[in-house]
């Protein structure tokens, strides 16, 4: 029986009605149309494709770009007991092969793959024997050259369209620009334009910009004023310790979390945030994607992020539960020299990231023309070491090859061990028959692990050891022995981080970067950063109107509670009164100095007090100037 969207909500997820917009977009999906979905962070954009996806015959194909978070969204589903997987760079081919297989006979109802993964010829040949029901791809503004985070294989999704014709797609995001709106739909082939936007405006959350010589010492004020969970956001790796080393100091219930942890480490950190063991988290930006946690109370950036679209998501994070919540950003002067410095670094030399590619592929004894899909464990530092390459310098070399599909480095997710007896039975039995050393240990498998004979299976070295009665080190040297004698397929367990080859290796020489694409990309940040700048320093325009203006919502009204707009209170003028004092003055300051009386007369006839608290406030918030002779200057 084919269950309508509402019982599928209730039956899977417990909820008996669909937020905002949501129920909109999955009608126009399940009546097959292209469709473009804004909604904020926190806004529920994964059910937006999981329901259609059950209400439909068929498997739903999401392509997102990150590893952790598809494995997570997998991990969810599978608890809700809807079958899920997840394809992507670095996987075994026996593993991608079966679960490909499932696929086809209808045995998993979503496929989430990388988009690097999508054009593989293994893929697009399974895909013309799937019943595709929906394409979904998250993350959408990765599609566009003007998005915040383009990735060139994303330009590679339409592509799949014509092997699953009459397929609609359904594009998601939480962060773009009308620019982006338009290039996203028009680079997925929608066969219209058709797009559902919730307004990005979060009226429970207040945005306030404080400039800080001392920044900590206002942190502790901040987190001990505002109850609740609260992150905290650091560029550096180091600084997310340190901070959180001083709150714990101050008596605030604190821990950090970084990609450079270990993953076991940053699951414990994560969950005792999420659990409220501890209050807050001091972070990377490598915290907080597919958080479930509606009752952020306060996000604080201490650093200045690279973009607005990069402050909104991370901003966003606070309030998800539509309560009173804030959003504090916490700057110097000094963050705005240290952040033009941070850019100019993002962009090394085109030399610099040949160089870094060469040293690569000699550091992993890899040939030319070989190794693609090949992954392999990576210490940046022990690399820049042997190299003489600043450790800063490789990290951005290797950045800008991922954002141009030639390699990819992942954090150190948690990968558990896996196994899966690919001999058949009769081959298996004579083998053991044959081979009595290995017998023990593969009737221990059998019996332990149902399964192990269709699938890869998730197991413990040193459980399998105790339950075999073998040393920890035989278990390990005998899989690694029945891998090579292609009895079985074995994966250890890793937490490292990894290189993966998303191309076969390239003589340097036809390591193909384009000076003018890097030029771009190069002015396109710098002009992101000057954005995000210009909203630190701007202390004239409402913080939410900015923010909404940046993303094409020009026509909206002053939140009345940022640091702002509680300045502008202070003058008792509302918004009509103030902005019509500033039409008739500005003109004027701007042509010539004018005393305070030219203004009065400028402004007639609003009342005199009125216009004296105006300019004061402009005054005060440097927009206009005294000079030597107390005649006022537009600044």
């Amino acid at each position: 029986m084919v269950l309508s969207p509402h019982q599928i909500l209730l039956k899977h997820w417990g909820y008996s009605s669909f937020r905002p917009l949501q129920e909109e977009i999955i009608q126009s999906v399940l009546e097959g149309k292209d469709t473009l979905a804004l909604l904020p962070t926190g806004g529920g954009k994964s059910l937006c494709f999981q329901v259609p996806a059950l209400a439909r015959d068929g498997i739903c194909l999401v392509i997102s770009p990150l590893i952790a978070l598809m494995k997570d969204q997998v991990d969810n589903l599978k608890k809700r007991g809807i079958p899920a997987a997840a394809i992507h760079s670095g996987m075994h081919a026996d593993e991608i092969d079966i679960i490909l297989g499932n696929c086809r006979f209808g045995n998993i109802k979503l496929l989430y793959v990388s988009p690097e993964r999508l054009t593989t010829e293994k893929m697009r040949e399974s895909l013309k024997r799937m019943k595709v029901n929906l394409l979904a791809v998250d993350e959408a503004h990765c599609v566009s050259q003007w998005g915040y985070d383009f990735r060139p294989p994303y330009l590679q999704i339409a592509g799949i369209r014509s092997i699953i014709p009459g397929t609609p797609v359904l594009a998601l995001t939480a962060t773009a620009t009308s620019k982006v709106v338009k290039d996203i739909q028009k680079r997925l082939e929608f066969k219209e334009e058709h797009v559902f936007q919730k307004s990005f405006e979060r009226k429970n959350l207040t945005y306030l910009v404080l400039k800080e010589e001392d920044k900590l010492k206002r942190l502790v004020k901040i987190v001990s004023k505002v109850k609740g969970p609260g992150i905290v956001y650091v560029r550096n790796r180091r600084h997310t310790k340190e901070i959180a080393e001083f709150l714990q100091k101050n008596k605030i219930s604190a821990d950090f979390y970084h990609a450079g942890l270990d993953s076991k480490i940053r699951d414990q950190r994560q969950s005792a945030w999420i659990n409220e063991e501890n209050r807050i988290i001091v972070s990377t930006n490598a915290f907080g994607m597919g958080i479930d946690k509606s009752n952020v109370r306060i996000v604080v950036h201490l650093d200045l992020p690279d973009s607005i679209e990069a402050y909104f998501q991370e901003a966003g994070r606070g309030g998800r539960d539509e309560k009173r919540s804030y959003a504090v950003l916490l700057y110097e002067t000094a963050d705005i020299l240290n952040s033009r410095h941070n850019l100019s670094l993002s962009f090394p030399e085109l030399q610099m990231i040949r160089d870094v590619y060469q040293a690569l592929g000699n550091y992993f004894q890899l040939p030319v023309g070989m190794g693609k899909d090949q992954q392999f464990d990576f210490d940046l530092s022990a690399f820049a070491e042997q190299f003489n390459f600043q450790p800063v310098i490789v990290f951005n070399c290797l950045k800008f090859l991922e954002k141009e599909g030639f390699v990819m480095l992942t954090d150190g997710i948690h990968h558990p061990s896996k196994v899966f007896i690919k001999a058949g039975k009769e081959e298996l039995y004579r083998f053991q028959v044959e081979h009595e050393p290995f017998d023990h240990l593969i009737k221990t498998m059998l019996r332990s692990y149902s399964g192990i004979l269709s699938d890869f299976t998730i197991f413990s070295e040193p459980e399998l050891a105790r339950r075999s009665n073998l040393s920890i080190d035989k278990v390990i040297s005998s899989l690694q022995h029945l891998a090579k004698l292609q009895i079985l397929d074995y994966i250890p367990q890793t937490d490292k981080p990894q290189i993966i080859f998303m191309q076969a290796r390239l003589d340097t020489n036809d390591l193909s970067i384009s000076p003018e694409n890097y030029r771009d990309r190069l002015k396109d940040g710098e002009k992101r950063l000057e954005k995000m700048i210009g909203y630190a320093e701007t202390n004239n325009k409402c913080r939410s109107q900015t923010l909404l203006a940046y993303f094409g919502e020009c026509n909206t009204k002053r939140c009345g509670k940022c640091d702002v707009c509680i300045n502008r209170n202070k003058i008792s003028l509302n918004e009509m009164e103030f902005n019509s004092i500033l039409e008739m003055i500005k003109p004027v300051l701007k042509t010539k100095p004018c005393s305070m009386e030219d203004l009065v007369v400028a402004a007639d006839p609003i009342n005199e007090d009125k216009i004296i608290r105006a300019v004061q406030w402009l005054l005060d918030n440097e927009k206009i100037t005294l000079d030597k002779e107390r005649r006022l200057r537009w600044r």
